[in-house]
């Protein structure tokens, strides 16, 4: 959901963000679970349910008035704690009895807010509300409660967070309306910042692969084989999977459709808000990567890994030097990523499936709230060397007044050509279809307006989650929700997001260079003016 820093540099130029960038988730041996499988609550609460795993029998509750089953905090992996820190995700153990599954397991280790206002628009229903730790690796199933012969459609969704904070039991994520649509919903944790992306020489000389970091990605590949094997308990069809992510959930997403590791474990996938930031691809290579994992050794106290397994969680987090001057990300490491995304697509060595992804209006942010056409055309020199004079033709700017307009005109224009030019790599190396969004509609808050379309604003409609939120919800904004999660559970159904009683949404075509509007209108539209288009893609 989040970015890590407040600032984004494109080329030599700078914009700020609302801070969103401080912030930047056994088929043949699983029996389903019974709609028998239910009993009431001994003190009279919500009715309990059984689902049978390969691990052991779980105890959920029955929820939205007996429509969905909802199960929590399953473990798919052993606690990554102790020796087991920095290594690749086991399998959960089995365990005996009927291990009660009725409330979240703990999130990933990180700091934690209840909300960022006043300086960016994420209030608690974005942020992580329960317990952090190491033992993390948790996942969150909500199905319908009539089962399907064939198996439903199965969605697994991963959280945002900028790879340092986020929690598949975030609440804006809940998967009881779309479970009580006919799909099984699963969220799911995975290690974050120096737990989940630590590279150093000495891991890479103990892994069998001669690899280190991506420890969060591997998780998310496990948990993805969890699914494969157990879905079927739940009423879920392995065969019919969809990834889905947001921002740092996103890339994972990304990372996903190119990674040999997670081939044949989805059939579709879904980019909220990452193909906009495809300026992130990984391109840290694993040498630069363990020289800076050595670097955050020194200054943890100069110890080998060993030394730092020995630490408690809260110590080593307590060592974090300033997330400004170092962080951890996805790497490419040559075996979870054999190279670069870009290079991967360039190459035709994608998982070939079906995608859908898109973008909020101000996903890539605001500029600062005073703009003069000096600054305007300082940012245009920077950006576009030797090319203002056709910058200001595209973005007319006569006085300060006008500039403040035009840099959010040109703002947004960035973020919508950076997601077409993802789309078109992609359509130019897969068979398989994308189709592009672009969503407008801010969510209502008469108090901050100025926060307008914002990064991660479009998931509580996606995920028909806006009771979740109390703000001034409108006619306009229920009707929003209904046609953005039709075409979204349409995807997951089947990966096309058409259907009855919806405009036509058109797979991507570079030479038509359209995308669908959600929000404030409907319908496929222009992404922009071509000769705007043009202009921002040759920089």
């Amino acid at each position: 959901m989040f970015f890590a820093s407040s600032v984004l540099s494109v080329g030599r130029v700078q914009f700020s963000f609302q801070p969103l960038c401080r912030l930047l988730i056994v088929v043949a041996w699983a029996s389903p679970a019974r709609a028998d499988d239910q009993r009431e609550d001994g003190d009279g609460g919500r009715a309990e349910v059984l689902a049978h795993t390969s691990g052991g029998d779980l105890r959920g509750v029955v929820e939205a008035g007996g429509a969905v089953d909802s199960f929590k905090g399953i473990p798919y992996a052993e606690p990554p704690v102790g020796e087991l820190r920095w290594r690749s995700p086991r399998p959960a153990k089995a365990w005996s009895g009927v291990r009660d599954a009725s409330r979240f397991g703990r999130s990933a280790m990180q700091a934690t807010r209840s909300t960022y206002l006043p300086d960016g628009p994420w209030t608690e229903e974005f942020l992580v509300q329960n317990e952090v730790g190491e033992d993390c690796l948790y996942l969150n199933v909500w199905a319908p409660r009539a089962r399907s012969a064939a198996g439903r459609p199965v969605l697994v969704y991963f959280h945002g967070g900028g790879l340092v904070e986020g929690s598949g039991s975030v609440a804006v994520y809940d998967g009881t309306n779309l479970a009580a649509a006919g799909v099984v919903a699963v969220t799911i944790n995975y290690r974050l910042g120096v737990f989940g992306f630590l590279s150093h020489p000495e891991l890479s000389a103990e892994s069998e692969h001669h690899a280190s970091g991506n420890y969060g990605i591997l998780d998310c590949v496990e948990a993805l084989t969890w699914v494969r094997q157990n879905i079927a308990a739940f009423g879920g069809d392995p065969a019919r999977v969809t990834i889905a992510g947001q921002s740092a959930g996103a890339w994972i997403v990304h990372v996903l459709t190119v990674s040999p590791l997670a081939k044949g474990l989805f059939a579709r996938a879904v980019a909220f808000s990452g193909s906009s930031l495809a300026r992130f691809d990984p391109n840290t290579r694993l040498p630069e990567a363990e020289r800076q994992g050595q670097a955050f050794a020194q200054a943890a106290g100069g110890g080998d890994i060993a030394d730092l397994r020995k630490l408690s969680a809260a110590e080593l987090f307590a060592r974090l030097p300033d997330r400004k001057t170092m962080r951890f990300g996805v790497v490419v490491d040559g075996f979870v990523l054999p190279d670069a995304i870009s290079a991967r697509l360039a190459r035709g060595e994608q998982n070939d499936v079906p995608v859908l992804t898109g973008l909020t209006a101000d996903d890539v942010g605001s500029p600062p709230r005073r703009v003069t056409r000096d600054w305007l055309v300082g940012q245009a020199e920077s950006l576009f060397p030797g090319k203002v004079g056709r910058f200001l033709a595209l973005y007319p700017t006569e006085n300060d007044e006008v500039a403040s307009r035009v840099a959010k005109v040109f703002t947004r224009d960035l973020g919508r050509a950076e997601t077409f030019q993802w789309a078109t790599s992609w359509a130019q190396a897969a068979a398989s279809p994308v189709y592009t969004y672009y969503f407008d509609r801010a969510i209502p808050w008469p108090e901050h307006p100025e926060f307008g379309a914002f990064h991660t604003g479009d998931i509580p409609y996606f995920f028909r989650n806006l009771p979740v939120l109390q703000r001034p919800w409108t006619d306009a904004d229920h009707e929003i929700a209904q046609i953005a999660s039709s075409y979204w559970l349409n995807f997951i159904r089947s990966g096309d997001p058409n259907g009855d009683g919806l405009t036509r949404w058109r797979p991507f075509d570079p030479a038509r260079a359209e995308t669908m509007q959600l929000g404030q209108a409907g319908g496929m539209v222009p992404l922009m003016s071509a000769p705007r288009l043009r202009f921002l893609l040759a920089r």
